[in-house]
């Protein structure tokens, strides 16, 4: 569904229609799927996550911003566990080591959306 009041229409994305790419698992699954395209969202990259028991270890190369609908999400990072329920969300800086796991649904962003672009190793 769009509206044009701008100078892009507005969006709704629910992630029930979208196709779920796989990062992590067996053990467990983790997908993940980017919800707007650059062409609508070149600064941001906005997207959803489900873990289902998967251990994915990562460091993220952009801020980042992670938002539960529902379950629990883990976070390690810096020696620290950080646990995120419905209603919560993390904020985390560029350059963190992590490792994400847990049984979530959750959205996420991600500043700049065009990091794979912006840098050499992608």
């Amino acid at each position: 569904m769009s509206s044009v009041t701008g100078r892009t229409p507005v969006y709704v994305v629910d992630h029930r229609d979208l196709q779920f790419s796989q990062r992590g698992g067996p053990p467990g699954n983790a997908g993940i799927v980017r919800a707007l395209p650059d062409q609508i969202s070149p600064n941001l990259g906005v997207g959803f996550g489900k873990w289902e028991g998967a251990e994915v270890s990562w460091t993220v190369l952009y801020d980042e911003v992670i938002f539960v609908f529902e379950g629990l999400l883990k976070l390690k990072a810096n020696g620290e566990c950080y646990e995120v329920g419905p209603g919560q969300m993390l904020w985390i800086p560029e350059a963190t080591v992590l490792e994400y796991s847990g049984h979530a649904t959750f959205g996420y962003v991600v500043y700049p959306g065009d990091w794979k672009k912006r840098l050499p190793v992608f």
